[in-house]
């Protein structure tokens, strides 16, 4: 067989046990051809189209969020692969790779490289690098990758493509994995052992808590007189919601959730604290500024959750479950390097009924109750400007519980945060690891793939700013294609709105950031005609003026039978939530020439004092 045959051959019979049923670890792929992959690669993807379906990109970074979005659908249990051309094909999948590894979500890629033999050098597409022949642009990806491997023989991909898989499907070390395939080696033949095409069954690792980890923590957290418990995406990723849920009931001990974590718990639970951090909650952060033992569970603890490490009292405590040893002994934390399941369950058994004290779990429940007054409020409308929160509040109040939300970067991510009541489990893809820009339509197409395989009946309903569906929005064209129906709801703020927020908070001038404050725009500012560009892509697309024509074209969405955008126009400045937030480490300039900028600085720093030190 040729290498790119025994690379897809082996693909196609490895399966993974999920609940006690076995399916495909790959459900299929994602590929744009060229001369790097098309003929060796292409021809053996060919043969197994049936088994693993190739959905055409459009663009290969939004190949790689789409991927990304199948796999955090599928938490993280079956994996989609990119396949792209040598040169700019393969380069333009690093975003991708960047977005996977920042949100431990598993990818495959599988890109096509330079001559191995040297001969025709250079290529087309060739980066050469004068001091290094062996260095090209598939060398950018290894600070990306958590596996890296260029296939120099045909007999590595015995060893590689195994060890590709074990780490992509490690609890730990999830991330991408990067295969280089030069475009000789893909086509040279190699007598193959039959057994590496043996169906192969894996099932994911849980790791159990060490015993002496597991003693120190339940010891420190039975002196706790004010615990709280930060749910992290990990939490979902373990199967481990209904363990975290029976874990806060019987131990009285309040709930926040991160960013990631966001659809844990119901928004009706009654030890549900809200969302914390910088685009969180007045509840959840209420309760961390005075917790003394906190227990993060799944957590990276990344500066959004924390408030830059300013969320929580100097002298409270960390317990960190946690199957990555780098995330549990973050910040003077008490590590238990284990699974999440197992470890809430060992952790359970050992405070022998311990419950923390009812005045502090009233005390959180009230600030609860506060904040949804307050969200409630936040998403109403009437005599007000269009807002994001009133664009999110009405789709939740018409969405089916389990419809998908996905957003990402901009302004959207911290108001869906704040404002989204969670309507099901794991319902919510905010993805905030990597912030990344244009992640939204093509996770949503990723997301809308899986949840096609399970209920084909619920929607993927997409949160996305101008800015974003500007940077990358071809994959409507692919959901209509495919007929994996999208709705993609698009508030149009006339610009980067909420960095234009952020520049003026830190006392600078409206710059380069919304369209009309352009310097180096030469005409009238105009609002881009997205109904017309979204029905040039095949999809259903209507403007309105207001929340109530949205819900109406919501309605009406949730009917249709393909692709739905809805564009409405929102104020770049009014209807923020203003509530809710922790300080946020941004450098400011410590001296300037504007007076409002060098006040401002001063009122950033003022918060500083309250920062943790990272010893």
């Amino acid at each position: 067989m040729t290498t790119a045959q025994a690379i897809v051959r082996w693909m196609a019979n490895q399966y993974i046990d999920i609940d006690g049923q076995e399916q495909r670890v790959f459900g299929g792929g994602f590929g744009i051809f060229g001369h790097g992959n098309v003929t060796c690669l292409g021809e053996a993807l060919h043969e197994h189209k049936d088994v693993l379906p190739l959905y055409r990109g459009q663009n290969e970074q939004s190949m790689g969020f789409a991927a990304a979005g199948y796999a955090k659908y599928h938490l993280r249990q079956r994996i989609m692969f990119c396949t792209a051309s040598a040169g700019p094909g393969t380069s333009n999948l690093l975003t991708s790779a960047a977005l996977a590894h920042a949100n431990r979500l598993p990818l495959f890629l599988l890109c096509g490289d330079t001559f191995l033999t040297r001969l025709p050098d250079p290529v087309l597409q060739q980066m050469e690098n004068f001091n290094n022949p062996t260095m090209g642009v598939n060398d950018a990806f290894k600070p990306v990758s958590r596996y890296w491997d260029r296939i120099c023989h045909p007999a590595q991909i015995i060893q590689s493509l195994p060890h590709a898989l074990a780490t992509m499907l490690d609890p730990a070390d999830c991330g991408p994995a990067f295969i280089g395939l030069p475009q000789d080696v893909q086509g040279w033949v190699y007598d193959y052992p039959e057994k590496f095409f043996e169906k192969t069954v894996h099932r994911i690792r849980r790791i159990g808590p060490d015993a002496h980890e597991l003693a120190q923590a339940a010891a420190l957290l039975k002196t706790a007189k004010r615990p709280m418990i930060i749910a992290g995406g990990g939490v979902q990723y373990s199967r481990a919601v209904d363990e975290l849920t029976i874990f806060s009931q019987q131990t009285h001990i309040p709930v926040v959730e991160t960013i990631a974590g966001r659809a844990n718990l119901l928004s009706t639970h009654e030890l549900n604290i809200g969302p914390i951090g910088v685009t969180g909650s007045n509840s959840a952060n209420a309760i961390a500024e005075q917790a003394d033992v906190i227990v993060a569970v799944g957590t990276r603890l990344q500066d959004f959750t924390t408030g830059s490490w300013t969320a929580f009292a100097q002298d409270a405590q960390f317990i960190s479950l946690n199957v990555g040893r780098y995330d549990a002994s973050k910040h003077r934390s008490m590590p238990v390097v284990a699974d999440a399941k197992l470890s809430l369950n060992a952790l359970h058994e050992a405070l022998a009924g311990y419950q923390a004290p009812d005045s502090w779990t009233a005390l959180a429940q009230d600030e609860r109750k506060k904040w949804d007054s307050y969200v409630a409020q936040n998403v109403a409308y009437g005599n007000r400007p269009n807002s994001y929160a009133q664009a999110i509040g009405v789709v939740n109040e018409r969405c089916d519980p389990e419809d998908r939300v996905v957003a990402a970067a901009g302004g959207l991510p911290a108001e869906v945060t704040a404002n989204w009541r969670t309507l099901s489990i794991g319902s919510v893809d905010v993805e905030f690891g990597f912030s990344c820009m244009g992640y939204e339509i093509a996770g949503g197409w990723g997301a809308r793939i899986a949840q096609s395989e399970q209920q084909a009946n619920k929607d993927t309903i997409v949160f996305t700013g101008d800015g974003s569906y500007l940077m990358l929005n071809s994959d409507i064209y692919s959901s209509v294609l495919t007929q994996k129906k999208l709705i993609i709801v698009v508030l149009d703020n006339g610009g980067f709105a909420v960095i234009n927020k952020l520049q003026n908070n830190t006392g600078n001038e409206s710059f380069n950031n919304l369209i009309k404050d352009t310097p180096t725009v030469a005409v009238e500012p105009f609002a881009v005609d997205f109904e017309a560009h979204a029905k040039a892509m095949g999809a259903h697309a209507i403007t309105v003026a207001n929340p109530d024509e949205l819900g109406q074209a919501f309605d009406n969405a949730k009917k249709a039978d393909k692709t739905t955008v809805i564009v409405m126009q929102v104020d770049a400045y009014e209807g923020w939530t203003n509530e809710g937030h922790t300080w946020w480490e941004v450098g400011t300039p410590h001296t300037s020439t504007n007076q409002k900028i060098v006040d401002a600085h001063k009122d950033w720093e003022s918060s500083r004092s309250k920062q943790r030190r990272g010893v």
